[in-house]
């Protein structure tokens, strides 16, 4: 990988990991620090990654940085949502929102990423295998699993509001 094609990863993806990792993290410094470590491996293992797999290299690496963050700080129960940079939100919104974190915050880790990595980051079953080291029918069974539990919890009398 060259220094022009890395650049051209840092343009094209920055975004894309530092979304992956606050969605899960749920705090924004923590996931700033996680995107930079990842960028700084790539920097320094780019001779070795092929610039069609920095993608996948990439969220690999940030996402097991996460893990490893995750697993230190013992950071089982996931901050509440943040609204730090003070802007206000829609009451109804808002209400979506606390059911929908509600419910995802009942994933286990591995369940939680691959629903932000498929249906929020629209990856393909093949990249979320590469990214979480899993083969694509394991994607294919745990993402389903945790669809249901999704659903389960979202359509239950008590939590709907």
């Amino acid at each position: 990988m060259t220094e022009k094609e890395y650049n051209q990863c840092v343009n094209d993806y920055a975004d894309n990991v530092y979304r992956f990792i606050v969605k899960n993290l749920r705090h924004e410094e923590d996931a700033r620090d996680i995107v930079q470590t990842a960028f700084e491996k790539l920097w320094r293992n780019r001779e070795a990654v092929e610039d069609g797999k920095s993608k996948s290299y990439l969220f690999t690496v940030a996402y097991n940085q996460m893990i490893d963050h995750i697993r230190k700080n013992k950071r089982i129960q996931l901050k509440d949502e943040f609204t730090e940079d003070g802007r206000t939100q829609h009451q109804t919104n808002s209400n979506l929102k606390k059911a929908l974190m509600e419910a995802l915050n009942r994933l286990n880790e591995t369940q939680k990423s691959l629903v932000m990595l498929k249906d929020y980051e629209g990856y393909s079953y093949e990249e979320i295998g590469e990214i979480m080291g899993l083969n694509e029918s394991q994607v294919k069974v745990y993402l389903h699993r945790a669809r249901l539990t999704l659903r389960n919890y979202l359509v239950s009398p008590e939590n709907v509001r």
